[in-house]
């Protein structure tokens, strides 16, 4: 069997590649203005059938989001069979794909990968998607149909949902009737699966206060709310807020997880009231991150770092008590991690520790090498990994005592409660709260643990973010020349100084991270190494007035 180039030409004809733009396949998948995207939906389209038809006929996951950025940019990634980011060799297929000139160009570039990978074209393809509330999703999902349509894809639409519910989605039907069974692939059966799990683990501890959530005016708002309905329980008090996903220019303005991490401060619409409790999701409900007002009023944040040691703490314990022999835990982090995070850690939890670079997918497949992997980025995106040996152990396990046997069943129950597809904020919010529940802590008494150095992080636009190389985690450069050994003279200048530069995976910018014993110390090293950036490495428009 071949391709079917007159109907796969019909369709592409109908979304041509817009000229003068290149297209890359990166971290989050494709990421721009939504409005240039149609030919690029379209395509993968047909890429996922073919990824499908090379894994059998296994279910492949299309998401339409731009997760955290602005309402205008839209974007497009491709799901595997376990919930887990698209294999790292497809990528440049992707890319590939995207920037085919012509029809012909678009049809030899699938007949190359049919051939490259040995695809089986007999083989039905199956495809879900899904999309977010943006307002140019609707366009977006007519263009993916299209490429579906173009290779007689067998797909469902799941509608408006959050990433990683879809994510959640798909393992689930690629694991139906299997030892590996991972629930029901409905939202109902999302919420079901989650909402039991986390009654199973807090179920006679004492009722936690209301916990107010941002939503980003997301997607994320419509879903949580779900989820309160089908928990039904005073143990998940919440009040919703930035929730208007209908009018248009709200989404990410002023609020979500990234305005809060980026800005440390409340995001619009919320007032913190010292003694409450208070959360945030960005735009697609894959990130979250805990705040506070302490009684002076002072705003607190809880972020990826410090979901990831409360976490791993209560994990730790968890596998102490159970007695289970040689189940460790470990922590994956990136180099945006806080250094006092990282020695916390080290130090005082004693659990091994290892850098894996910035972006979900590099994090997840540290995490795989645990018995059970913690993993999150500062931004608030991660989950906990139970690899094979991990679950293996805890099956083989004979409890002697009633402490063991509790501790146990909350391993188990945990596995249930968290998405181990992908980070997940509504996954990891319940988690969160299960632990704070059970160790009847306040956000506060979780904050107690370490104090974060103060840290700053900037953008620098330049003219070609392709010249910047790193290595060791991304945390040192090898290009532009001799731009490293000017940042390891800027550090040496502070107590606990530490910073690095790396290129921004969406647009043409550097991030410049920096961290200092002193707020002072901080911003005077994070403004001087973004000034050395614009400086030596093509900085792009007129040189921002607080960079030294």
């Amino acid at each position: 069997m071949s391709l079917n180039v007159e109907q796969i030409s019909k369709y592409s004809d109908k979304h041509p590649k817009p000229e003068s733009i290149t297209f890359t396949y990166g971290t989050a998948g494709f990421r721009t203005i939504g409005e240039t995207l149609e030919s690029t939906v379209f395509r993968c389209g047909m890429l996922a059938a073919l990824r499908s038809q090379s894994k059998q006929g296994k279910v492949i996951g299309l998401m339409v989001t731009a997760s955290h950025n602005r309402e205008e940019d839209n974007g497009v990634k491709l799901v595997d069979p376990m919930g887990e980011m698209l294999q790292q060799s497809w990528e440049s297929y992707c890319t590939t794909m995207a920037n085919a000139a012509t029809t012909e160009d678009v049809v030899n570039v699938l007949a190359h990968i049919v051939q490259e990978e040995r695809i089986d074209l007999t083989i039905k393809p199956r495809v879900v998607y899904a999309r977010d509330t943006r307002p140019s999703g609707p366009l977006l999902q007519a263009a993916l149909e299209d490429g579906l349509a173009a290779l007689d894809v067998d797909a469902t639409n799941y509608g408006v949902v959050t990433t990683p519910q879809l994510h959640y989605f798909v393992r689930c039907l690629n694991t139906e009737n299997t030892s590996a069974a991972y629930g029901e692939p409905t939202e109902a059966g999302y919420n079901a699966k989650y909402g039991q799990a986390f009654l199973r683990l807090v179920s006679g501890k004492q009722t936690p206060s209301t916990l107010y959530i941002d939503a980003a005016n997301g997607v994320g708002a419509p879903q949580v709310l779900k989820l309160a309905e089908a928990i039904n329980s005073p143990y998940f008090n919440i009040e919703v807020r930035n929730s208007d996903t209908q009018t248009l220019g709200k989404l990410n303005v002023d609020c979500g997880a990234d305005h809060v991490k980026s800005n440390q401060r409340p995001p619009v619409g919320v007032t913190l009231t010292p003694g409450n409790r208070y959360c945030s999701f960005d735009g697609d409900a894959d990130r979250i991150l805990y705040y506070y007002a302490d009684e002076q009023g002072t705003f607190h944040l809880l972020d990826g770092d410090k979901i990831s040691t409360l976490v791993a703490t209560y994990l730790r314990d968890l596998v102490s008590t159970a007695g289970v022999e040689d189940l460790q835990v470990g922590v994956v982090q990136t180099a945006y991690a806080n250094g006092n995070s990282t020695s916390y850690i080290k130090d005082t939890l004693k659990l091994p520790t290892v850098f894996a670079k910035t972006g979900v997918k590099h994090l997840h497949h540290e995490a795989e090498k645990m018995n059970i992997g913690v993993y999150f980025e500062a931004n608030g995106h991660g989950t906990v990994l139970f690899n094979p040996s991990a679950v293996a152990k805890l099956r083989a396990v004979e409890p002697a005592t009633p402490a063991q046997i509790d501790a146990i069943e909350r391993l188990w129950a945990l596995r249930d409660l968290i998405n181990e597809s992908v980070g997940d904020a509504i996954s990891d919010m319940l988690l969160v709260e299960t632990i704070l529940i059970c160790k009847g802590w306040t956000l506060p008494q979780w904050d107690e643990a370490y104090t974060d150095l103060p840290s700053r992080l900037l953008k620098v636009v330049v003219n070609d973010r392709t010249i910047f190389k790193t290595t060791n985690a991304e945390q040192t450069l090898t290009s532009p020349p001799h731009l490293q050994d000017v940042v390891d003279s800027l550090v040496t200048k502070f107590p606990r100084g530490r910073s690095f530069v790396r290129p921004s995976g969406t647009e043409d910018a550097v991030r410049v991270y920096a961290e200092a014993a002193t707020r002072r110390d901080c911003d005077q090293l994070a403004y001087s190494v973004a000034g050395a950036v614009f400086d030596k490495a093509g900085g792009r428009g007129e040189r921002p007035s607080e960079f030294l």
